[in-house]
């Protein structure tokens, strides 16, 4: 079975499984609390699709040189990996930061208007004051949905 001498490919799955595995020990050193879901989880501390792509790029330049067209195509898929990882996918994760806010502020702001009724005139005055100010994940849904409803009216307009 020739799969089973296919050096990048075990070079790259290897990569794949340690840098998820060395998650665990590196995790533990400042919580001193092993977890175990690092193993199969995304992001963290080293990146197991870098890992992946480089180990899988420096096979094939070991076994076909880096003159060859294999190498230059995992080469840009390398970049490409690891510039997302860097980009898009690291922002994603901000967005499920601020989407996950935005959950916890909205339950919130429920539960404070079903009381809102039964509060004295004047914490009702105490808390409009506070609520004058803006949470940053505030603002950066006002800014979306500002966009959001130009680019809908304009489309409607013209």
């Amino acid at each position: 079975m020739e799969i089973f001498h296919n050096f990048p490919l075990w070079a790259a799955l290897f990569a794949i499984f340690f840098a998820q595995f060395i998650k665990i020990p590196l995790a533990f050193l400042p919580t001193r609390k092993f977890d175990w879901t690092l193993f199969t989880s995304t992001g963290g501390m080293p990146s197991s699709h870098s890992a992946a792509v480089t180990a899988l790029s420096t096979a094939v330049a070991i076994e076909h040189g880096m003159d060859s067209t294999i190498f230059a195509v995992c080469a840009v898929f390398g970049i490409i990996v690891m510039f997302d990882a860097t980009g898009v996918r690291r922002h994603a994760g901000y967005h499920a930061t601020v989407l996950n806010q935005l959950v916890t502020d909205f339950n919130k702001l429920v539960s404070e208007v079903k009381s809102w009724p039964k509060k004295e005139e004047i914490e009702k005055r105490k808390e409009l004051k506070e609520l004058l100010g803006h949470q940053p994940i505030e603002v950066f849904f006002g800014g979306l949905l500002g966009i959001a409803l130009t680019l809908i009216l304009h489309a409607i307009i013209h």
